[in-house]
């Protein structure tokens, strides 16, 4: 199934339709050997020169890994940096607007207030499920620019509906925004083989969670060429470092490596799930496509205390699920310890 093209155009702000990017000297020659006198780059050092704007090789290595086209990705400073560019090519400030299903990742609200846009929040149903009747009256509003849909959701772990999402991505005029951060962990395939047939689709995926490279801060964005064309404008123009792509490189490349450690996570996500489920603190364990699970206590509050007592942090969530900790899976002598404390509670 797909949808008629929607005319992205009209959907960017007028600002960034003119805009002239920052041209960078690696814009204008886009070699790799020369002599290099065009940047005012120290010719000494080991990382002097900027790195590539467009993060070439790091995008090829990653195609090859995720099957998605070079052409159709876009690397961040997180997908956080992806998430706030949206905000600032899409909508304008004290007028346009964006949907968020709650409770979920709660840099969506940051980002729209930093950027002045009112946030519509439409609550998840009681299966952290989407109600499509509460988005109807959204659905052909001019100014409601963008919708942020996470599956897996977070805190929750849940994926959302996919007929849902299909519902919403051939009946919403603006840009629907899909965060697979937690994809790596899902039974369910990504929607990157539906890219194609939704123009109007943008795809989150991280390289923080089941790669395991937080620390680099690289998040990617899959999109159309021609939504990809305002990301590139509105960048920052070295906004990846040398060091990180060079970095995440080298750890994509043990793809071996990597599936043994996400078959363990899962394999140890059951188990915590399964031990969790014979304590009488525990009241719900919501089933969990995600590299943690969301934990309703008899007390939450008073369990996290005990917990942070003895150095072992999970993250209350009590104030968007009731008496919820969200438990982060660990290495396997990590999630005994968490098992021992709350056995001995």
């Amino acid at each position: 199934m797909s949808r008629d093209n929607i005319n992205i155009s009209a959907l960017v702000r007028s600002n960034i339709a003119k805009l002239s990017p920052y041209t960078s000297a690696r814009d204008e020659y886009k070699g790799n050997e020369g002599v290099f006198l065009d940047a005012n780059e120290n010719p000494f050092g080991r990382v002097n020169r900027y790195p590539d704007p467009y993060q070439k090789e790091l995008k090829q290595v990653i195609s090859e890994i995720k099957g998605g086209s070079t052409e159709q990705l876009f690397l961040g400073n997180g997908s956080d940096e992806a998430i706030d560019l949206a905000y600032r090519i899409f909508c304008e400030p004290n007028k346009d607007k964006a949907i968020v299903f709650t409770p979920t990742y709660g840099m969506y609200e940051v980002y729209a207030n930093i950027n002045a846009v009112e946030l519509i929040t439409l609550p998840l149903d009681s299966l952290f499920q989407i109600d499509t009747t509460l988005v109807e009256p959204y659905l052909n509003d001019e100014s409601v620019k963008l919708m942020f849909i996470c599956s897996p959701n977070n805190p929750t772990g849940n994926l959302i509906d996919r007929q849902t999402i299909v519902q919403l991505l051939e009946q919403f005029k603006g840009i629907v925004i899909l965060d697979e951060a937690y994809i790596d962990f899902s039974t369910e395939v990504s929607w990157l083989e539906q890219l194609s047939q939704y123009n109007n689709l943008i795809i989150l995926q991280t390289l923080s969670k089941g790669w395991g490279m937080a620390g680099l801060r690289i998040g990617m964005a899959w999109m159309s060429e021609e939504l990809l064309y305002y990301f590139n404008k509105v960048k920052s123009p070295y906004n990846l470092s040398i060091i990180n792509q060079q970095q995440a490189i080298e750890v994509l490349r043990d793809t071996k490596g990597f599936k043994q450690r996400i078959a363990l996570l899962l394999s140890e996500r059951e188990r915590v799930a399964k031990e969790l489920k014979n304590l009488s603190i525990v009241k719900v364990i919501y089933p969990s496509e995600a590299n943690y699970l969301l934990v309703e206590f008899d007390n939450a509050n008073q369990i996290y205390e005990e917990l942070i007592s003895r150095q072992i942090i999970v993250r209350n969530r009590s104030k968007v699920v009731q008496n919820t900790l969200r438990i982060s899976i660990g290495l396997p002598e990590e999630n005994n310890q968490l098992l021992a404390v709350l056995k001995a509670l």
